[in-house]
């Protein structure tokens, strides 16, 4: 819909996108301490002590989500000149990235949500619940976006209404989606889902009732062990990724908005791998919490398989739907083009790209998160940055994703090395007993 608005539109969004990456993946990254615990829990039938640590995930997440906030809301207006935006477009990327950090606590508390009901093995809820939120997203969006007009229906002109507010209606109405999403979410983890239950009828005789928001020692020291690395890796993803949008900005706006719309459809192909990760995260979770160790890498070696073929799958599919893809997003020729170059070449990284997705998930139910977040970050700044600076100058955006093709490449390779290792396995967080959370 934003691309429909114009190049300048795009761009606005484009330059800021993988900041917010960085926030919304710090928030993220977060929770999976608690969530971790949460499926540990479960998979060893300790109920109580899964609702103990929900109870302080959701004090961790509103806190969490504040201090993000503060620091994104401090920073919007001088960010987009610190990416090397002009003035045609930093007002407008401003304002997107201002209503997107304002709504961090929001979102942080569905994600917190989300993977509270994915460790307790709800995966259908949370999924399903998700897609509301997408669909609920193009719906603000389009009524907040566009002005008011008619839409011819059979030779009935019907007048359609819209706030006609362009790039600060797609902010806000994603946040609108997020905020009917998270508290949707918190509500059937918190009441409908009887493992986690903090009221209604799955919690009748909880003990301890609401004395345990506050994060205690324990559990605190093992959010800490599994996010703080996490964390630290993303941000260091994404500050390798916001450098690619700086070595990106110098090739002009159409190159700024077709790599966003690239990285936008090239979400068709990774999400999938994605949500095979959270999958593997559950299972491998709950068998490490029920301390079978064998059960736990069968399970890592079948989900790890599936994500390859499926994203493989999707790779052939990227390909050959390039142009079609490009032309939905953008109506600007030379945009569809360099978009399409893109995604064509990063279609041949796809199944290795799978390979990394899907073993970190794997590594992350084990609580196995230093090592992993250390091939992560390591890839990106060693193979990814300093090869798409050398190629920029001379191929272009085709350059940047080259690079990217190659690192990708490179990074499932080294964990799936990993995986079959088995030293992940290793790694893994202690499995406490349940009086360690009073």
């Amino acid at each position: 819909m934003v691309g429909r608005l114009g190049a300048d539109d795009s761009a606005s969004v484009g330059l800021v996108s993988t900041s917010l990456w960085l926030f919304w993946g710090l928030c993220s990254a977060a929770m999976v301490g608690f969530s971790v615990q949460v499926a540990h829990r479960i998979g060893a039938a300790d109920y109580s002590g899964a609702r103990n640590v929900l109870r302080q995930g959701i004090s961790g997440a509103l806190l969490f989500g504040i201090l993000m906030g503060v620091i994104g809301i401090s920073i919007a207006w001088e960010l987009p000149g610190w990416l090397g935006g002009t003035e045609a477009v930093n007002q407008k990327a401003s304002v997107y990235f201002l209503v997107f950090v304002a709504a961090l606590p929001v979102l942080t508390l569905n994600y917190l949500g989300s993977a509270v009901l994915r460790a307790s093995g709800n995966m259908k809820i949370a999924g399903a619940l998700n897609v509301m939120m997408c669909a609920l997203d193009v719906v603000f969006n389009y009524f907040l976006i566009f002005p008011t007009g008619h839409m011819d229906v059979g030779g009935l002109q019907i007048m359609i209404p819209g706030a006609g507010l362009g790039v600060l209606g797609a902010a806000l109405g994603t946040v609108c989606a997020e905020m009917v999403t998270a508290g949707a979410v918190m509500w059937w983890a918190c009441r409908r889902t009887p493992e986690l239950a903090l009221w209604g009828k799955y919690a009748t005789g909880e003990p301890n009732g609401g004395r345990k928001f506050l994060p205690t020692g324990n559990v605190l020291r093992n959010a800490l062990k599994v996010s703080a690395p996490m964390t630290l890796e993303h941000g260091v993803i994404c500050g390798a990724q916001i450098m690619v949008t700086v070595i990106v900005a110098p090739l002009g706006v159409m190159a700024i908005a077709a790599n966003s719309f690239a990285v936008t459809a090239e979400a068709l192909c990774y999400m999938p791998g994605y949500g095979i990760a959270d999958a593997a995260t559950t299972l491998v979770g709950q068998s490490y919490g029920a301390k079978r160790k064998d059960l736990a890498r069968q399970f890592g070696y079948l989900t790890v398989g599936l994500g390859m073929v499926v994203m493989s799958v999707m790779g052939v599919i990227m390909w050959i739907g390039a142009p079609w893809v490009m032309e939905l997003l953008s109506p600007v020729e030379d945009i569809q083009l360099l978009g399409m170059s893109a995604l064509r070449i990063e279609a041949w990284a796809e199944p290795m790209f799978a390979a990394s997705i899907v073993a970190y998930g794997v590594m992350v139910g084990v609580g196995d998160t230093i090592i992993p977040a250390v091939m992560n970050f390591s890839s990106i700044w060693l193979v990814r940055l300093p090869i798409a600076a050398l190629l920029a100058p001379v191929m272009g955006l085709n350059g940047v994703w080259v690079a990217m093709c190659i690192e990708l490449c490179f990074r499932g390779g080294i964990f799936l090395w990993r995986l079959l290792s088995g030293s992940w396995l290793k790694h893994g967080l202690k499995i406490q007993e349940a009086d360690d959370l009073k």
